[in-house]
């Protein structure tokens, strides 16, 4: 198996090209942290002025994956890259696609915030959704920072913390149910809070998504819609390659 690293290529040119399309990306992983990071707090905060700029933001996401999608098709046009370059190149157009749909989650966390703002919801509805969104703010974190640095081993770790971020969103909703059964006139908040909720489990699904890219990245196995089992063998096996080439 050929060993992924950057900056190996006759081609100088070449490099500086993949070099800075995987740069991009990590631009674009950063401002999406910071737009749920935002969402979040203007959640917390019952902020519609920051609710309001999480919103309007969004075009920012939006137009990097427009712009790292063209890059990624130039370099398929004119490299026509095998192996290690190819699979980095697929790895970055699946990656910044999750990327943008976890900005679109924030986005629609914003304007949930705006509408529980503007209805005065009670705090305490907040505490579970919080909660998760810390989890979910690490995963989006860590995820980033495996695919930064190639690492199987933390791309794993994160898959396991989707289970948590699974459970505590099972949770979230039993708790949001009981809620609106002892006082219907809530309703129209608590449903916010809850497609809030299912907004911040669908970010820690797409957080796993970019490690199983990563696990593909580095040893060239496909492991979506595998078990957490065959998704750790596969990244022990890249790990293995990996030191074997070092």
């Amino acid at each position: 198996m050929d060993k992924i690293e950057i900056g190996q290529h006759i081609s100088r040119q070449f490099n500086e090209e993949l070099e800075d399309i995987r740069n991009r990306v990590l631009e674009m992983g950063g401002i999406v942290e910071q737009q749920l990071s935002d969402a979040l707090q203007a959640l917390a905060d019952s902020d519609s002025a920051l609710a309001e700029v999480v919103i309007t933001n969004d075009y920012k996401v939006n137009a990097l994956e427009v712009a790292i999608d063209e890059e990624c098709t130039h370099v398929l046009a004119r490299r026509q890259p095998a192996a290690s370059d190819l699979r980095l190149v697929v790895a970055v157009i699946k990656t910044i696609t999750d990327l943008e749909r976890i900005g679109d989650e924030a986005e629609r966390i914003g304007r949930m915030a705006m509408h529980f703002a503007d209805a005065k919801g009670d705090r305490k509805l907040l505490m579970g959704i919080l909660h998760l969104g810390e989890l979910v703010s690490k995963m989006l974190h860590d995820a980033l920072d495996a695919f930064a640095r190639m690492d199987t081993e933390a791309a794993v770790c994160v898959a396991r913390e989707d289970l948590k971020a699974d459970q505590s969103y099972e949770s979230i909703l039993r708790e949001l149910i009981t809620y609106m059964m002892e006082d219907p006139r809530s309703i129209p908040r608590v449903v916010d809070v809850m497609w809030s909720a299912r907004a911040l489990e669908r970010i820690g699904d797409r957080a796993r998504n970019i490690c199983e890219y990563v696990i593909y990245l580095v040893n060239g196995r496909d492991v979506r819609h595998t078990s957490l089992e065959q998704v750790e063998k596969q990244a022990r096996a890249a790990n293995r390659i990996k030191h074997k080439d070092e």
